[in-house]
């Protein structure tokens, strides 16, 4: 068996252990022991979140008492094509050598002609209903390609369902079920308010046992293990395998405050590191999903970095929180409010922007045509700005790249030569036809730029806080720093991936 969806993640240690999304993927025929136990009545009363505060001195069976009603099974059967057998069977060790030998022999070899094999898969993940009348919240990889989804409710009762609408980045989906009665559902809780140390309850279908039931605590907040820039994991050690995916994390409260996601194994099976998706994230994905079956993700249109120290004092910012502005796209929200490059957005709609990370996340959430205060660090002061969010789906959200100059020199204190943009760089580097500022031809090996992974081809567009036109320009400005005994220059730079600032320490 082996489970689709799984990530490497040297993104987290440079380790062979995985990521792995905790669907289960049955393929062949799969045989997958459920409760049989006789059919319970449902309440639509029976929300989790209504339970109170249990006291888990006396252990979490009144808790799992109230929410496992609410927490279902999710099968999914789909097919995969796969290549023609040939005369020994399909995937041989001698494939090659037996195809070359009975190559002159046409009853030996497959037809060119015969349609692919076509292979019936089975996946098992976890859900949760969150609508008395049957919606329910799974992963988006438990359900991708199915040909069929079937839900399993926690008496044993199996009711086909369909998609009502899904959200790849965030890897949620939301499925629909017809009853003739209302479902118990749970509710979300506040995951924002869940602190490192809490205990936590998954309730899941690990490798087809449904209803399993594990406890932890919350281990850590705020992982990236590297699936999108709009997801800020939690991260637990209540024991979550294959199969859990998509099933609920509740707090004690009985409330949902994450939708369990990955396992960091290097295994395969669980090592007490889970990832589940904060319920903070989740309610608004839902909340667009049950609407109108899609989200539609706010635009700003600004590129950002995050900061270092030493960008952090170039512009006399303590700390290095916040996303500095690197580029504004033309037309977009961001310029109309009058942000600019070299702006650091330190807030967003009041809320503070700790990363690029965060603010991309915030932007995402926020509705079209919404209005929100920006906070800016600019010229050694908080500036508010005001935005009206666009859409990122209208938008085609490609920053653009910036126009020319003439003429080239050695800048002698970082190793480097620039020049002015020929139109013979805009096709050898895929530059746009109003690329602004000098190009960088020729770099030392040992050099302060060469050390700080400039190389030709990138773009200076900014020295200090004023642009770079000319190569005159960058001479100047370079000279007058070092004049004010700046100990190290701020550039901006255009990448082949996108703009950034840097500073070029000169000691």
């Amino acid at each position: 068996m082996k489970m689709a969806n799984s990530i490497s993640p040297g993104q987290l240690s440079g380790s062979p252990h995985k990521i792995l999304r905790t669907s289960l993927a049955l393929c062949f025929i799969a045989v997958i022991l459920l409760a049989n136990s006789a059919p319970a009545s449902l309440d639509s009363s029976h929300a989790a979140a209504d339970l109170g505060k249990v006291n888990v001195n006396d252990g979490f069976s009144e808790l799992v008492e109230a929410v496992k009603p609410t927490v279902v099974n999710i099968s999914v059967t789909g097919s995969v094509e796969t290549s023609r057998q040939g005369p020994f069977g399909e995937n041989m060790p001698f494939d090659d050598f037996f195809r070359r030998f009975f190559e002159g022999v046409p009853e030996m070899m497959p037809d060119q002609n015969q349609a692919p094999n076509v292979r019936k898969t089975m996946a098992v993940g976890s859900g949760f209903i969150v609508d008395p009348d049957g919606l329910v919240v799974t992963n988006h990889h438990v359900i991708a390609d199915a040909d069929s989804i079937e839900v399993v409710l926690h008496n044993g009762t199996r009711i086909p369902a369909t998609v009502k609408g899904t959200d790849e980045r965030t890897d949620l989906a939301l499925l629909e079920v017809e009853t003739n009665s209302p479902l118990p559902y749970a509710k979300f809780g506040d995951s924002d308010a869940a602190k490192v140390g809490d205990w936590v309850v998954a309730i899941g279908n690990p490798f087809g046992f449904g209803g399993t039931t594990t406890s932890g605590i919350i281990s850590a907040r705020g992982r990236d293990i590297q699936q999108g820039s709009l997801l800020d994991f939690i991260q637990i050690d209540a024991s979550i395998n294959r199969g859990n995916s998509g099933g609920p994390l509740f707090n004690i409260r009985g409330e949902v405050i994450g939708v369990n996601n990955a396992i960091y194994s290097p295994t395969g099976g669980n090592v007490g590191i889970g990832f589940a998706i904060p319920s903070s994230t989740a309610r608004e994905i839902i909340n667009q999903l049950k609407s109108t079956g899609i989200v539609e993700r706010g635009f700003l249109g600004v590129l950002v970095q995050s900061l270092n120290e030493d960008l952090a004092e170039s512009f006399g910012l303590e700390g290095t929180e916040g996303a500095l502005v690197a580029q504004v796209n033309p037309d977009s929200p961001a310029e109309m409010a009058g942000i600019r490059v070299g702006d650091i957005i330190v807030k967003f709609d009041g809320k503070p922007v700790d990363s690029p990370r965060s603010l991309a996340r915030l932007v995402s959430l926020t509705s079209e045509n919404s209005k929100v205060v920006v906070t800016l660090w600019r010229d050694n002061a908080e500036v508010n700005v005001f935005a009206d969010i666009g859409n990122l789906q209208a938008s085609n959200g490609e920053p653009e790249t910036p126009v020319a100059s003439v003429s080239m020199d050695k800048i002698d204190p970082f190793g480097m030569s620039v020049r002015a943009i020929t139109e013979q760089d805009k096709q050898d580097y895929n530059l746009g036809e109003d690329a602004e500022g000098v190009i960088i031809v020729e770099v030392e090996p040992d050099g302060i730029a060469a050390q700080n992974g400039l190389v030709p081809g990138y773009i200076i567009q900014r020295v200090g806080n004023k642009e770079v036109l000319t190569v005159q320009d960058l001479r100047s400005q370079v000279e007058q720093l070092i004049k004010d005994g700046q100990n190290s220059i701020l550039m901006l730079v255009q990448r082949f991936d996108g703009a950034s600032f840097i500073t070029l320490s000169l000691s």
